[in-house]
């Protein structure tokens, strides 16, 4: 007798179960939680999926993980019959440990977990739809496996259980203490946060606050070299995380190592948001942040025109900005540095999953004219995007094996979140990440002054990572289409934050240049539209991008001058040391 079913039971059975499973797990993300973890808030783009989406299959591609599926399927269970060790599945970290080799029920539990995940992924690949359909279907795949791996659970866990029995239980109490610490201060420890505190441990670049409003500090730092470059510094970093990832430790500053390589360097430390802020507009933001940082810049050195940096949000931040002061017949930026940054937002990467036209509007309904969009909600949607590593890796770490995480001062910044006004969420929402206005030349209307980033003739240097999953490397790399003037654009190894933050005395990770573009140093040499025609071209470079990007600055700076032995001037005089009390205010 045959007991295997049909094909056509097999796939009308594998296209329902999967059409269920798939809206189960976009319902869960959609209402705004993690599943498995209700703790875990993702609601910063609300509503993931307004309406559940009509799944089909492409026929061929079922059968072949049918016929994938019946195969693992039976080497599992000869596996088990054969007591053999050799593995049937991929290797997988959460379940490397001895222990769940040891006892043939975590092995098959582990290996059985394994193949459905895999088979799960292939059918949402198989999913016959929209790219951006087949894209939320991979990502609620991903969540629902990632919150559903029996590693998660400590009636499951091979490890887990055996260090309970090895500390007699201590390694269970540790990790309820753990999870009542977590559950008071609101978010999953990353890191040993105790260890850290800015301004004694990170951020400690020597300087001082030298004017401050209700929406930043603007920090000075001493200079580190007896002469200076006349043009001075600013640097914009995301108001969405605080500005000390660029200020970690003296090894991997990147305001210490801009100071020490002769630049009289500015920072802006945006406030921390609370209600008194919660009408603040995008408007109010450009026009009181980076205008106004640019402007007291200007004051305090004397100087005609500074060079700039804005890194990720920073970046938009920044190019807005200037694109309201060319309005206006003004161009006191010299150069500027972007650094993983969108102007173009054609490719958001993983992001766009979130984004239509009924999150968009949730988000307008629910702060569009007021209220607060809290840090945690957006520390948690980041999170997410790599949920084994970011979430699950610690809930098991600190709660099932009643570990404490090593303290890292870059994960500790992670968990530093900050809030944001309502009605500047809700715009930046609708005119950059769903509509792309920036690029159109007078679409938008920023401060009074229609926005054009054409108008932006000035040096630019474009840094892009290449793993970076919140700003793509094609993202990133499509600034070169938009801006019309000189620009070099440098591609560095790894993600969002460690291809930046990578010094050079680390000697760690490459990047890429195009050396039949060098020229664009001087000439503005045209960019080819795409960033894989550019890579065609591009040289590795072993270390870090520092060095080149030093070298670029430097033909921006002008000539050198006496370094200053005191901060800021005589209207704008020292009100407090460097890091300031912005930076310190929780969200």
């Amino acid at each position: 007798m045959n007991f295997e079913p049909s094909w056509t039971q097999a796939a009308q059975q594998m296209q329902e179960t999967l059409g269920a499973g798939l809206t189960q797990a976009i319902s869960s993300l959609g209402a705004g939680t993690a599943p498995g973890f209700p703790a875990m808030d993702l609601s910063v783009f609300k509503t993931l999926a307004p309406s559940q989406p009509s799944i089909t299959f492409e026929p061929s591609k079922l059968l072949e993980l049918q016929q994938r599926y019946i195969a693992g399927a039976s080497a599992i269970w000869n596996q088990g019959l054969q007591a053999t060790d050799a593995a049937v599945v991929a290797p997988d970290r959460r379940f490397s440990d001895p222990a769940w080799q040891a006892s043939p029920v975590s092995k098959f539990l582990a290996s059985a977990y394994q193949l459905n995940a895999s088979t799960l992924m292939g059918l949402a690949e198989a999913v016959e739809s929209d790219a951006k359909t087949k894209a939320r279907l991979r990502f609620a795949v991903e969540q629902w496996m990632a919150a559903s791996a029996p590693s998660n659970f400590l009636a499951l866990n091979a490890e887990a259980q055996k260090k309970a029995i090895e500390t007699k239980g201590e390694s269970i109490a540790r990790g309820l203490a753990n999870m009542l610490h977590d559950m008071k201060q609101g978010h999953v420890s990353m890191t040993d946060e105790s260890i850290f505190e800015v301004g004694k441990n990170v951020a400690t670049t020597e300087g001082a606050v030298v004017f401050e409003n209700e929406f930043f500090q603007l920090l000075e730092y001493k200079a580190l070299t007896d002469k200076v470059y006349e043009k001075p510094f600013l640097m914009v970093p995301p108001c969405i995380n605080k500005f000390y990832i660029l200020d970690l430790q003296p090894e991997n500053s990147l305001i210490r190592y801009a100071t020490a390589q002769g630049h009289r360097t500015f920072v802006m430390s945006w406030r921390n948001p609370d209600q008194s802020m919660s009408a603040k507009t995008w408007d109010d933001y450009i026009e009181n942040a980076p205008i106004k940082a640019i402007e007291v810049v200007r004051e305090i050195t004397g100087a005609d025109t500074i060079n700039a940096l804005g890194f990720c949000v920073g970046g938009t931040i920044l190019g807005t900005a200037l694109s309201v002061l060319a309005a206006r017949g003004e161009k006191p930026v010299e150069s500027v540095t972007l650094l993983t940054s969108l102007l173009d937002f054609s490719d958001t990467g993983i992001l766009d999953i979130f984004i239509d036209e009924t999150s968009v509007k949730y988000r307008e309904a629910e702060m569009g004219k007021g209220g607060l969009l809290k840090g945690k909600e957006l520390a948690s949607t980041f999170s997410f995007l790599r949920p084994n590593d970011l979430v699950w890796n610690y809930v098991v770490g600190n709660y099932l094996k009643g570990e404490t995480p090593p303290p890292f001062d870059l994960l500790y910044w992670n968990s530093d979140s900050t809030n944001l006004p309502g009605p500047f969420y809700a715009w930046y929402l609708r005119n950059t990440y769903f509509e792309n206005n920036l690029i159109k030349p007078g679409k938008t209307v920023v401060c009074g002054e229609k926005v054009d980033l054409g108008k932006l003739d000035m040096p630019f240097y474009i840094y892009g990572s290449r793993e970076d999953h919140i700003v793509p490397i094609g993202g990133a790399y499509a600034s070169t289409q938009v801006l019309p003037g000189k620009k070099r654009f440098v591609m560095g190894a790894s993600g969002h934050i460690a291809g930046v933050i990578n010094p050079p005395a680390k000697k760690k990770r490459s990047y890429w240049t195009n050396d039949k573009l060098a020229s664009s140093r001087t000439s503005g040499d045209k960019y080819p539209a795409a960033q894989d025609d550019w890579q065609k071209d591009a040289t590795e470079h072993a270390g870090s991008w520092w060095p080149d990007w030093s070298e670029w600055l430097q033909g921006h700076a002008g000539k050198q001058i006496a370094a200053p032995k005191t901060y800021g001037s005589r209207k704008y005089k020292a009100i407090e040391p460097a890091p300031g009390r912005y930076v310190k205010v929780k969200a």
